[in-house]
């Protein structure tokens, strides 16, 4: 019997996906989790084969969970609506072992869970091509430059702390907004945080 654990805020789809799964002969949902803290607690208590896993929940996020799951035997799979390759980046580093789209069709995540279970590694296709089209366009210095910005220093403060004027960080700035195709700064981080692109 292939024990599960099942995290996802949603509440009416949390009770879907553990109906949907206790249909199959051989699956058991053992925890149902709406935060990724909860999720972390059940699959200690209950020690279950796969943990599925929404990524965009409350306390901690499903990749933030997968990453401290990485060292235990549960294989964790990421059921989302977020095809981001930054997501799927961190998803991939995290260890985890499957990468769907909510969007697929239900018998696709049974046979999703059996793959993992014996061992293979089971990703959204439409992810895979992301991955290899999308790198980071921004040099090191650039990709500094915007995470001081994102940490709320404003350009003196970046400045002093870089040991450069504030006029070489302006053209930094302005090279960034250029490179990314965004109006400001507020759009250049939040792209780069749903690409995965910040530490």
């Amino acid at each position: 019997m292939i024990r599960i654990v099942v995290a996802e805020d949603q509440r009416m789809l949390l009770g879907a996906l553990g109906s949907l799964l206790s249909l199959e002969e051989d699956m058991e949902v053992v925890g149902k989790a709406t935060n990724g803290e909860e999720a972390i607690a059940l699959v200690q208590e209950h020690q279950p084969d796969i943990c599925i896993m929404d990524i965009e929940m409350p306390e901690k996020t499903g990749l933030e969970a997968a990453e401290e799951l990485k060292e235990t035997n549960c294989k964790v799979i990421i059921l989302t609506t977020f095809a981001r390759a930054g997501y799927f980046q961190r998803a991939l580093k995290a260890g985890v072992s499957g990468y769907l789209l909510k969007d697929s069709p239900s018998e696709e995540l049974a046979s999703t869970i059996r793959s993992v279970v014996s061992g293979k590694r089971i990703y959204a296709p439409e992810l895979m091509d992301d991955v290899y089209n999308e790198g980071n366009p921004l040099t090191e210095r650039e990709k500094e430059v915007l995470e001081l910005v994102a940490d709320g220093r404003n350009t003196k403060e970046i400045a002093d702390q870089l040991s450069i004027k504030t006029g070489t960080v302006r053209n930094y700035v302005s090279t960034i907004l250029d490179k990314l195709e965004v109006k400001n700064r507020i759009e250049a981080i939040s792209q780069s945080k749903e690409k995965g692109w910040f530490k």
